[in-house]
């Protein structure tokens, strides 16, 4: 291809894991993922790749899977959706991907990139936090592993997106807030993996659907909060996202999921014409009333001087008979069989002439 275009369709929302798996979908590398993410100083958790169907399409599925420490119920529908009496549980879920920890009395230091490897009874002692992390303390992270520049610079402003759009939420500066939303595991794993993907796969351009989003509320550690929810509202009136809301009943499109479309747009719109090279389907884990995956197209554009050149070439192949008449003065019948004879050996489809009852003339057709 000349020029590449990576075209993210968010017709079923956006969220970090749909995006990891429609470009692993579309070809990214596997391997250089799992080296890259294996490089990170982080733990309590492993990732599961696979095929599932969504509305009957196949499609990746990319799942970080938590230990029971770090679970933090993200796609427990009953938990989200649920009665009220499941709030009484709060505590052990405030991991929530829209869960903040406002509280300042912790050591940075003490949730460093290689936290995992300090006193076990230190880290007890926060265990009430679900290792909430602020922005500093995930760029240590991300440049402890083994990646890319372009890989690791993308990641930090995904990371920088959310973090400013928390920080307007909850009226605190970007480094004064440690919030789960950047400092959970899982969404970790899905902003470092879609950094890494999206850098193997290197298109010249990525353009970013209407973001399609759900309407109702959705529950977080400090109890039901409207979707789309405030760090999603936050996050595209900074950046200057295109929302869509339907009636459908639910979250369509997270924090995460909108924080990579806002980073990695490179242009507003499709061009005009496009060959579609690879189509990926990244499938989401909440049963919505949609279809619930990410489309993930590798586009080449076509110009009008290709579009005008291909149609040129199209009809220099096709069939076409040229017709030559003259009109001969004065010719023998002997001249006009021998000239007939010419014109079939070099290469004449058919030729005849009709006499023309005016002096001596004949007109010839070939």
């Amino acid at each position: 291809m000349k020029e590449s275009i990576l075209y993210l369709e968010c017709s079923s929302g956006i969220s970090g894991d749909m995006t990891v798996a429609a470009l692993l979908d579309l070809g990214a590398d596997r391997e250089v993922l799992e080296r890259a993410l294996k490089s990170l100083p982080l733990s309590g958790y492993s990732i599961e790749i696979k095929d599932v169907y969504k509305s009957g399409i196949r499609a990746c599925d990319f799942h970080v899977i938590l230990d029971a420490k770090h679970e933090n119920h993200d796609h427990d529908m009953e938990y989200l959706h649920g009665t009220p009496e499941h709030a009484d549980n709060e505590h052990v879920h405030d991991s929530h991907e829209h869960s903040i920890h406002d509280e300042h009395t912790h050591d940075s230091h003490e949730h460093s990139a290689h936290e995992h490897a300090h006193d076990s009874h230190e880290h007890s002692a926060h265990e009430h936090t679900h290792d909430a992390r602020n922005l500093q303390d995930i760029i240590r992270i991300i440049q402890a592993g083994d990646l890319s520049a372009a890989a690791a610079d993308l990641a930090i402003r995904i990371f920088e997106i959310v973090a400013r759009a928390e920080a307007k939420v909850h009226g605190k500066g970007m480094n004064e807030v440690h919030f789960h939303e950047v400092g959970a595991v899982d969404s970790i794993v899905d902003i470092v993996a879609a950094a890494v993907c999206l850098d193997n796969l290197h298109p010249d351009q990525v353009v970013v659907s209407t973001l399609t989003e759900g309407c109702g509320q959705i529950r977080c550690q400090h109890g039901l909060i409207p979707v789309p929810v405030p760090a999603v509202t936050a996050i595209a009136e900074q950046e200057g996202l295109v929302l869509r809301l339907t009636d459908i009943q639910g979250e369509l499109v997270t924090p995460t999921g909108a924080a990579i479309a806002a980073a990695v747009r490179t242009r507003e719109t499709l061009p005009e014409q496009f060959r579609i090279h690879r189509v990926g389907l990244g499938a989401g884990k909440r049963a919505y009333a949609t279809a619930g995956v990410l489309r993930a197209m590798l586009l080449e554009p076509i110009t009008k001087k290709e579009d005008s050149t291909d149609t040129a070439d199209r009809s220099d192949t096709s069939d076409s008979i040229l017709i030559l008449e003259t009109n001969i003065d004065d010719c023998t019948g002997e001249a006009l069989s021998f000239t007939m004879e010419q014109l079939f050996a070099a290469g004449a489809l058919d030729v005849f002439s009709i006499p023309i009852y005016m002096k001596k003339t004949v007109r010839l057709i070939c």
